[in-house]
Protein backbone atom coordinates (compact mmCIF):
# COMPACT_ATOMS: atom_id res chain seq x y z
CA UNK A 1 0.00 0.00 0.00
CA UNK A 2 1.74 3.60 -0.67
CA UNK A 3 1.87 6.51 1.30
CA UNK A 4 -1.03 8.46 0.29
CA UNK A 5 -3.51 5.49 -0.46
CA UNK A 6 -2.28 4.37 3.71
CA UNK A 7 -3.24 7.91 4.47
CA UNK A 8 -6.65 7.94 2.34
CA UNK A 9 -7.47 4.75 4.53
CA UNK A 10 -6.30 6.43 8.00
CA UNK A 11 -8.42 9.15 6.90
CA UNK A 12 -11.57 7.02 5.84
CA UNK A 13 -11.37 5.51 9.54
CA UNK A 14 -11.43 8.52 10.87
CA UNK A 15 -14.42 9.64 9.43
CA UNK A 16 -16.09 6.91 9.75
CA UNK A 17 -15.60 6.85 13.29
CA UNK A 18 -17.01 10.61 13.30
CA UNK A 19 -20.02 9.50 11.46
CA UNK A 20 -20.28 6.97 14.51
CA UNK A 21 -19.73 9.30 16.98
CA UNK A 22 -22.30 11.92 15.13
CA UNK A 23 -24.92 9.20 14.49
CA UNK A 24 -24.85 7.65 18.05
CA UNK A 25 -25.28 11.53 19.59
CA UNK A 26 -27.95 11.73 17.72
CA UNK A 27 -30.19 9.02 18.79
CA UNK A 28 -29.02 9.73 22.66
CA UNK A 29 -30.35 13.55 21.85
CA UNK A 30 -33.35 12.29 20.44
CA UNK A 31 -34.25 9.97 23.72
CA UNK A 32 -33.14 12.82 25.74
CA UNK A 33 -35.36 15.24 23.92
CA UNK A 34 -38.65 13.67 25.82
CA UNK A 35 -42.15 13.05 25.27
CA UNK A 36 -42.78 14.79 22.18
CA UNK A 37 -43.78 13.16 19.31
CA UNK A 38 -41.35 10.70 17.03
CA UNK A 39 -42.52 12.88 13.74
CA UNK A 40 -41.52 15.74 15.61
CA UNK A 41 -38.42 15.01 16.64
CA UNK A 42 -37.23 14.09 13.32
CA UNK A 43 -39.08 17.24 11.56
CA UNK A 44 -36.31 19.07 13.95
CA UNK A 45 -33.71 16.84 13.04
CA UNK A 46 -33.92 17.11 9.01
CA UNK A 47 -34.39 20.94 9.23
CA UNK A 48 -30.99 21.54 10.91
CA UNK A 49 -29.63 18.88 8.16
CA UNK A 50 -31.21 20.65 5.53
CA UNK A 51 -29.84 23.91 6.42
CA UNK A 52 -26.56 22.58 6.95
CA UNK A 53 -26.27 20.64 3.23
CA UNK A 54 -27.17 23.96 1.81
CA UNK A 55 -25.24 25.71 3.32
CA UNK A 56 -22.43 23.33 2.00
CA UNK A 57 -23.98 23.21 -1.64
CA UNK A 58 -24.01 26.77 -1.64
CA UNK A 59 -20.03 27.77 -0.71
CA UNK A 60 -19.07 25.24 -3.12
CA UNK A 61 -21.73 26.16 -5.91
CA UNK A 62 -23.01 23.03 -6.40
CA UNK A 63 -26.13 22.93 -8.88
CA UNK A 64 -29.47 21.18 -7.56
CA UNK A 65 -30.21 19.67 -11.22
CA UNK A 66 -30.81 16.18 -11.17
CA UNK A 67 -30.43 14.18 -14.83
CA UNK A 68 -33.76 12.94 -15.61
CA UNK A 69 -32.89 9.12 -14.94
CA UNK A 70 -32.16 9.72 -11.82
CA UNK A 71 -35.13 11.41 -10.53
CA UNK A 72 -37.29 8.09 -9.35
CA UNK A 73 -34.02 6.40 -7.71
CA UNK A 74 -34.18 9.85 -5.70
CA UNK A 75 -37.59 9.92 -4.66
CA UNK A 76 -37.21 5.94 -3.66
CA UNK A 77 -34.46 7.51 -1.96
CA UNK A 78 -36.11 10.33 -0.52
CA UNK A 79 -39.72 8.19 0.44
CA UNK A 80 -37.72 5.01 1.97
CA UNK A 81 -35.43 6.99 3.78
CA UNK A 82 -37.57 9.15 5.53
CA UNK A 83 -40.02 6.17 6.57
CA UNK A 84 -36.36 4.44 8.36
CA UNK A 85 -35.90 7.36 10.03
CA UNK A 86 -39.17 8.09 11.63
CA UNK A 87 -39.08 3.85 12.29
CA UNK A 88 -35.69 4.40 13.62
CA UNK A 89 -36.46 7.53 15.92
CA UNK A 90 -39.84 5.66 17.46
CA UNK A 91 -37.78 2.57 18.05
CA UNK A 92 -34.78 4.88 19.75
CA UNK A 93 -37.87 6.29 22.05
CA UNK A 94 -39.07 2.68 22.87
CA UNK A 95 -36.44 0.43 23.33
CA UNK A 96 -32.76 0.38 24.61
CA UNK A 97 -30.53 3.11 22.84
CA UNK A 98 -28.22 0.21 21.63
CA UNK A 99 -31.09 -2.05 20.80
CA UNK A 100 -32.28 0.54 18.28
CA UNK A 101 -28.99 1.53 16.73
CA UNK A 102 -27.87 -1.95 16.08
CA UNK A 103 -31.64 -2.49 14.58
CA UNK A 104 -31.28 -0.22 12.06
CA UNK A 105 -27.33 -1.58 11.26
CA UNK A 106 -29.25 -4.15 9.46
CA UNK A 107 -29.71 -1.83 6.61
CA UNK A 108 -26.50 -2.96 5.03
CA UNK A 109 -28.21 -6.97 4.67
CA UNK A 110 -31.09 -5.34 3.21
CA UNK A 111 -28.92 -3.41 0.75
CA UNK A 112 -27.75 -6.86 -0.01
CA UNK A 113 -31.19 -8.20 -1.02
CA UNK A 114 -32.25 -5.06 -2.59
CA UNK A 115 -29.32 -4.72 -4.73
CA UNK A 116 -29.53 -8.50 -6.14
CA UNK A 117 -32.91 -7.13 -7.24
CA UNK A 118 -32.77 -3.92 -8.34
CA UNK A 119 -28.89 -3.60 -9.44
CA UNK A 120 -28.39 -7.09 -10.75
CA UNK A 121 -25.96 -7.85 -8.25
CA UNK A 122 -25.27 -11.25 -7.55
CA UNK A 123 -25.75 -12.97 -4.03
CA UNK A 124 -22.62 -15.00 -2.89
CA UNK A 125 -22.88 -18.13 -0.69
CA UNK A 126 -21.48 -16.35 2.36
CA UNK A 127 -23.43 -13.34 1.96
CA UNK A 128 -26.59 -15.49 2.38
CA UNK A 129 -24.79 -17.36 5.07
CA UNK A 130 -24.15 -13.71 6.70
CA UNK A 131 -27.84 -12.78 5.81
CA UNK A 132 -29.20 -15.76 8.08
CA UNK A 133 -26.74 -15.17 11.17
CA UNK A 134 -27.97 -11.39 10.85
CA UNK A 135 -31.36 -12.63 11.09
CA UNK A 136 -31.39 -14.85 13.25
CA UNK A 137 -29.48 -11.93 15.15
CA UNK A 138 -32.26 -9.81 14.58
CA UNK A 139 -34.52 -12.33 15.96
CA UNK A 140 -32.52 -12.38 19.41
CA UNK A 141 -33.14 -8.54 19.97
CA UNK A 142 -37.02 -8.50 18.92
CA UNK A 143 -37.59 -11.58 21.15
CA UNK A 144 -41.07 -12.65 18.83
CA UNK A 145 -43.63 -13.82 21.68
CA UNK A 146 -41.57 -13.51 24.61
CA UNK A 147 -43.94 -11.90 27.49
CA UNK A 148 -42.97 -8.36 28.99
CA UNK A 149 -41.03 -7.44 25.42
CA UNK A 150 -41.95 -4.76 23.49
CA UNK A 151 -41.97 -6.24 20.31
CA UNK A 152 -43.43 -3.72 18.01
CA UNK A 153 -41.23 -0.82 18.82
CA UNK A 154 -38.21 -3.41 17.77
CA UNK A 155 -40.47 -4.81 14.87
CA UNK A 156 -40.41 -0.87 13.73
CA UNK A 157 -36.66 -0.76 14.21
CA UNK A 158 -36.18 -3.66 11.98
CA UNK A 159 -38.34 -2.12 9.12
CA UNK A 160 -36.52 1.21 9.62
CA UNK A 161 -33.48 -0.94 9.00
CA UNK A 162 -34.99 -2.47 5.93
CA UNK A 163 -35.96 0.87 4.20
CA UNK A 164 -33.02 2.63 5.24
CA UNK A 165 -31.59 -0.47 3.02
CA UNK A 166 -33.72 0.18 0.29
CA UNK A 167 -32.55 3.97 0.53
CA UNK A 168 -28.41 3.04 0.44
CA UNK A 169 -29.38 1.14 -2.86
CA UNK A 170 -31.03 3.99 -4.71
CA UNK A 171 -28.11 5.82 -3.13
CA UNK A 172 -25.23 3.36 -4.68
CA UNK A 173 -27.36 3.43 -8.08
CA UNK A 174 -27.17 7.52 -8.07
CA UNK A 175 -23.73 7.17 -7.29
CA UNK A 176 -22.82 4.85 -10.25
CA UNK A 177 -24.39 7.49 -12.71
CA UNK A 178 -22.72 10.52 -11.01
CA UNK A 179 -25.14 12.10 -8.49
CA UNK A 180 -22.77 13.84 -5.89
CA UNK A 181 -23.31 12.78 -2.39
CA UNK A 182 -23.80 16.25 -0.74
CA UNK A 183 -27.04 16.84 -3.55
CA UNK A 184 -28.36 13.38 -1.95
CA UNK A 185 -28.15 14.71 1.42
CA UNK A 186 -29.89 17.81 0.71
CA UNK A 187 -32.79 16.52 -1.25
CA UNK A 188 -33.42 13.93 1.35
CA UNK A 189 -33.02 16.57 4.25
CA UNK A 190 -35.43 19.13 2.38
CA UNK A 191 -38.35 16.03 1.53
CA UNK A 192 -38.03 14.62 4.78
CA UNK A 193 -38.64 18.07 6.71
CA UNK A 194 -41.50 19.13 4.42
CA UNK A 195 -43.18 15.59 4.01
CA UNK A 196 -43.90 15.72 7.87
CA UNK A 197 -45.57 19.11 7.83
CA UNK A 198 -49.21 18.18 7.05
CA UNK A 199 -48.78 15.64 10.36
CA UNK A 200 -46.84 18.45 12.58
CA UNK A 201 -49.49 21.19 11.81
CA UNK A 202 -52.46 18.89 12.63
CA UNK A 203 -50.10 17.69 16.02
CA UNK A 204 -48.06 19.68 17.07
CA UNK A 205 -46.31 19.67 20.38
CA UNK A 206 -44.66 23.02 21.72
CA UNK A 207 -41.26 22.15 23.01
CA UNK A 208 -39.65 23.51 25.40
CA UNK A 209 -36.60 25.94 24.96
CA UNK A 210 -34.02 22.87 26.11
CA UNK A 211 -35.95 20.59 24.07
CA UNK A 212 -35.39 22.71 20.98
CA UNK A 213 -31.68 23.03 21.75
CA UNK A 214 -31.74 18.89 22.38
CA UNK A 215 -33.20 18.68 18.84
CA UNK A 216 -30.79 21.04 17.15
CA UNK A 217 -27.93 18.72 18.74
CA UNK A 218 -29.78 15.71 16.94
CA UNK A 219 -29.94 17.71 14.43
CA UNK A 220 -26.23 18.69 13.98
CA UNK A 221 -25.05 15.03 14.93
CA UNK A 222 -27.04 14.04 12.29
CA UNK A 223 -25.33 16.44 9.97
CA UNK A 224 -22.04 15.65 10.99
CA UNK A 225 -23.14 11.15 10.39
CA UNK A 226 -24.42 12.08 7.50
CA UNK A 227 -21.53 14.28 5.86
CA UNK A 228 -18.89 11.91 7.37
CA UNK A 229 -19.54 8.99 6.34
CA UNK A 230 -19.90 10.32 2.46
CA UNK A 231 -16.36 11.50 2.94
CA UNK A 232 -15.30 8.03 4.55
CA UNK A 233 -16.27 6.46 1.58
CA UNK A 234 -14.49 9.19 -0.64
CA UNK A 235 -11.38 8.32 0.91
CA UNK A 236 -11.17 5.00 0.80
CA UNK A 237 -13.70 1.58 -0.51
CA UNK A 238 -16.65 0.10 1.71
CA UNK A 239 -15.08 -2.69 1.76
CA UNK A 240 -11.90 -1.39 3.56
CA UNK A 241 -13.91 0.07 6.33
CA UNK A 242 -17.45 -0.79 6.74
CA UNK A 243 -16.82 -2.85 9.65
CA UNK A 244 -16.28 0.50 11.63
CA UNK A 245 -19.28 2.04 11.57
CA UNK A 246 -20.45 -0.77 14.00
CA UNK A 247 -18.69 1.51 16.52
CA UNK A 248 -21.80 3.30 16.81
CA UNK A 249 -23.37 0.31 19.05
CA UNK A 250 -20.32 1.22 21.58
CA UNK A 251 -21.31 5.12 21.68
CA UNK A 252 -24.68 4.24 21.90
CA UNK A 253 -24.52 1.46 24.70
CA UNK A 254 -22.08 3.87 26.63
CA UNK A 255 -24.28 6.76 26.33
CA UNK A 256 -27.59 4.61 27.44
CA UNK A 257 -25.98 3.00 30.29
CA UNK A 258 -24.06 6.59 31.50
CA UNK A 259 -26.88 8.35 31.18
CA UNK A 260 -30.27 6.25 31.17
CA UNK A 261 -29.28 3.53 33.09
CA UNK A 262 -29.90 0.72 30.33
CA UNK A 263 -28.34 -2.68 30.31
CA UNK A 264 -29.14 -5.11 27.70
CA UNK A 265 -30.50 -8.30 28.68
CA UNK A 266 -28.27 -11.39 27.64
CA UNK A 267 -30.53 -12.38 24.01
CA UNK A 268 -30.03 -8.80 23.25
CA UNK A 269 -25.96 -9.52 23.44
CA UNK A 270 -26.10 -12.52 21.56
CA UNK A 271 -27.91 -10.66 18.77
CA UNK A 272 -25.22 -8.34 18.86
CA UNK A 273 -22.76 -10.70 18.43
CA UNK A 274 -24.42 -12.48 15.79
CA UNK A 275 -24.85 -9.45 13.75
CA UNK A 276 -21.81 -7.62 14.55
CA UNK A 277 -20.34 -10.94 13.41
CA UNK A 278 -22.08 -11.38 10.45
CA UNK A 279 -21.32 -8.09 9.27
CA UNK A 280 -16.91 -8.82 9.84
CA UNK A 281 -16.95 -12.02 7.64
CA UNK A 282 -18.97 -10.09 5.08
CA UNK A 283 -16.31 -6.76 5.55
CA UNK A 284 -13.14 -9.65 5.61
CA UNK A 285 -14.71 -11.55 2.59
CA UNK A 286 -15.49 -8.04 0.81
CA UNK A 287 -11.62 -7.31 1.53
CA UNK A 288 -10.53 -10.29 -0.29
CA UNK A 289 -12.05 -9.62 -3.66
CA UNK A 290 -10.44 -7.93 -6.39
CA UNK A 291 -11.27 -4.55 -6.39
CA UNK A 292 -13.62 -3.39 -9.28
CA UNK A 293 -13.15 -0.99 -12.13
Amino acid sequence: MSETSNNNYVKGILFILLAAVGFGFMSFFVRLSGDLPSVEKSFFRNLVAAIFAAGVLIRNKVPLTIKKECRFPLFIRCAFGTTGILCNFYAIDHLLLANANILNKLSPFFAVIFSYFILKEKIKPLQILCLILAFFGCLCIVKPGLANVSVFPALMGVFGGLCAGLAYTMVRKMGMQGVKGPVIVFYFSAFSTLIVIPWIAAHFVMPTPKQILILIGAGLGAACGQFSITAAYKCAPAREISIYDYSQIIFAAILGFLFFGEIPDVLSFVGYVFIIGASLFMFLYNKRQPAQG
